[in-house]
């Protein structure tokens, strides 16, 4: 064991904590630490490898050689190995080989805790430390104000490696995405970003989603540094940063988790459980305490050493239902005869309680497609303890409602109309996110019917719908400008579109709407319950026409939202007014900045004693072609 020194960083209650599943900041104790010993500069190590019979760091300093450094197993029956290597620091190339003791196979694996990993397809670690000066304190002091449910939540979602290219095509790094995003993100007015996983991946086709090193952003765009600079320089400007987070599957690549020390280690042995049959990935053994503290540990790391402000829980429902996409035979009831997974259901209560312990400033957000009841119910309410959930059924119902003719519109009302029966009964994110043009299912604006000048016209009644139907918003980047191509991972965003008047004025109106929803408190301020809204009519099918109210405590600050989702315009069109007085148009999607037929002059109207929608006092519009147009009293 030449050259390594008993060292320990694990304190026997760490180790109690770690088994019982409970240890939610392992990142301190596992993985390689810089340190110094007895006056000697060096470098900590310590893997959980349970099935081994040896463990060995092999790296750039030892020529790979697995003779020379082995690891301690200690003798409490942990499975942790551990030790101090003298003179080894920072930039070190290292992974740890490993002899099962079942059958004495050698895996050379790299660090599941490790804070930096070469840039793929190389595969070893990177001896690295997190030291930052962080400059963020006044956003970390009141960030409170923009993240709780009363604050304007308008997300931009982001793939880091396809939202721009540099001027040799390839992928802006992490110090310039601080200037360029950073620049955007603030002009256009959105309050976060939410960055698709940044986590170390080797696959980029995967888009982040089959991490390999969930404690570690990705070295395509730099160092952990530069991603610390970027996550400053956006809270700088305001911006909150929301990380997609994987926990429900991992890739079964050799140099990773998968088959770690020669056993079904991360992953659940038995396939039925631990094989995905979509994604061809594995599925970590949520009913394994180890195991359920690695995954909570990688939470709390980003949020604890990245400043993050919240996490985005990817596929939800895929851990939570054991029949998930597996047919009849291909999966095990539960004990209560039922088909939810309970020690899955009992790991995302875990993770979003001990979240919100340590930062109850920060939001976790459930990707969660079904009705499963109690998402963002709190845990000791019997709920998963979200801040917020996907709202996809509106996605879909929105979608589908405009993809018809507007002539058919008529026929599906309801499908326009039916989400605010259940808006509230969860905190709802209404997403337009990236797996809705991706995979044939085409950008959105192809996704509209007709000809060009309908198909803006009906993308800009979309987004004035969505901005002002309650719930936060999320839109995927591209979708902002009406990009035309589905989305590529490999090439950047058709910046060159907003030459053209129809994709500015798209950008205008995002901007415009993201402007109005966070300056007119009625459209935010109850965005997840009832008292928020108010319908004035949603019964007019044949013209499909629909009409609300989006209110706070005080009714001089009520905005009143008119949609128009046909292409016949209306003279005169008769809507209830909650107060007399005048009612200005402070947006109107069809306005001629916007590319938009320019249809309705008017400004204001002023309102007549003239019941109308059950209202005392009624004004009468000019109600535009496609259209949505929000007034408030002057």
């Amino acid at each position: 064991m030449a050259n390594v020194l008993t060292h320990s960083l694990f304190t026997d209650y760490d180790i109690y904590l770690f088994r019982q599943g409970k240890h939610f900041k392992l990142y301190e104790k596992f993985g390689a630490h810089p340190i110094k010993l007895k006056n000697i500069e060096g470098c900590y190590f310590a893997v959980y490898a349970p099935n081994a019979s040896s463990v060995s760091v092999i790296g750039d300093f030892n020529e790979w050689n697995g003779h020379g450094h082995f690891l301690f197993a200690r003798q409490d029956g942990s499975g942790v190995w551990e030790g101090f290597i003298p003179k080894i620091g920072r930039g070190y190339l290292y992974k740890y080989r490993i002899v099962s003791s079942t059958d004495g196979q050698i895996f050379d694996k790299a660090d599941p805790y490790g804070f930096l990993h070469e840039t793929p397809p190389k595969t070893s670690s990177v001896v690295w430390d997190l030291a930052h000066q962080w400059k963020d304190k006044k956003w970390m002091d009141n960030r409170q104000r923009h993240m709780s449910h009363n604050s304007p939540f308008i997300v931009y979602e982001v793939h880091l490696g396809s939202w721009m290219k540099d001027e040799s095509g390839q992928p802006v790094s992490y110090a310039m995405l601080s200037d360029k995003l950073v620049k955007y993100v603030k002009d256009m007015g959105f309050t976060h970003v939410e960055f698709l996983p940044v986590m170390e991946h080797p696959y980029e086709p995967s888009w982040g989603y089959q991490v390999t090193g969930f404690f570690a952003p990705t070295s395509r765009f730099g160092s952990p540094q530069d991603f610390m600079n970027l996550v400053e320089s956006l809270h700088a400007a305001n911006v909150g940063v929301i990380l997609d987070w994987v926990p429900a599957h991992f890739p079964s690549d050799g140099h990773a988790l998968s088959y770690f020390d020669g056993s079904h280690l991360y992953e659940h042995p038995d396939s039925r459980k631990g094989f995905h049959p979509d994604w061809k990935s594995l599925i970590f053994n949520f009913e394994k305490n180890e195991i359920r503290s690695f995954l909570i540990s990688s939470a709390m790391f980003w949020l604890q050493y990245y400043h993050i402000d919240g996490l985005r829980v990817d596929a939800v429902a895929s851990m939570i239902y054991l029949d998930y996409s597996r047919k009849e035979g291909e999966w095990e009831k539960n004990e209560h005869g039922g088909n939810e997974y309970l020690a899955a259901i009992s790991l995302l209560k875990d993770f979003n309680s001990a979240v919100f312990e340590q930062y109850p400033t920060i939001q976790t957000i459930a990707e969660e497609s079904t009705a499963f009841a109690g998402v963002t119910l709190p845990v000791h309410a019997g709920g998963l303890g979200f801040g917020m959930k996907w709202m996809m059924g509106w996605m879909h119902d929105t979608l589908n409602y405009f993809s018809k003719p507007p002539i058919y519109r008529k026929f599906h009302q309801d499908s326009i109309t039916f989400s605010i029966v259940y808006a509230f009964s969860e905190n709802f994110m209404l997403p337009f996110s990236h797996d809705e043009v991706v995979h044939g299912k085409a950008p959105l604006i192809h996704k509209m019917p007709e000809d060009e000048w309908q198909k803006f016209a009906n993308l800009r009644a979309i987004y004035g719908y969505m901005y002002t139907h309650p719930g936060a918003k999320l839109i995927f980047m591209g979708c902002e400008f009406a990009q035309t191509n589905e989305w590529n991972f490999a090439d950047q965003l058709q910046w060159y579109l907003l030459q053209y008047p129809s994709h500015q004025g798209m950008l205008d109106l995002v901007r415009d709407l993201n402007h109005l929803y966070r300056t007119e408190e009625a459209l935010y301020l109850y965005q997840f319950e009832q008292k928020g809204f108010e319908w004035l009519d949603f019964s007019n099918h044949e013209h499909s026409v629909i009409c609300y109210i989006r209110k706070n405590d005080n009714i001089d600050d009520s905005v009143i939202t008119i949609c128009n989702f046909n292409i016949t315009p209306h003279e005169k069109y008769r809507i209830g007014v909650p107060q007399k007085g005048d009612w200005e148009v402070i947006l109107n999607t069809d306005n001629t900045k916007y590319w938009g037929s320019g249809y309705t002059k008017e400004q204001f109207y002023s309102s007549e004693k003239k019941s109308c929608n059950g209202r005392v006092f009624s004004i009468e519009v000019s109600l535009p072609p496609m259209a949505v147009m929000i007034l408030k009293k002057k």
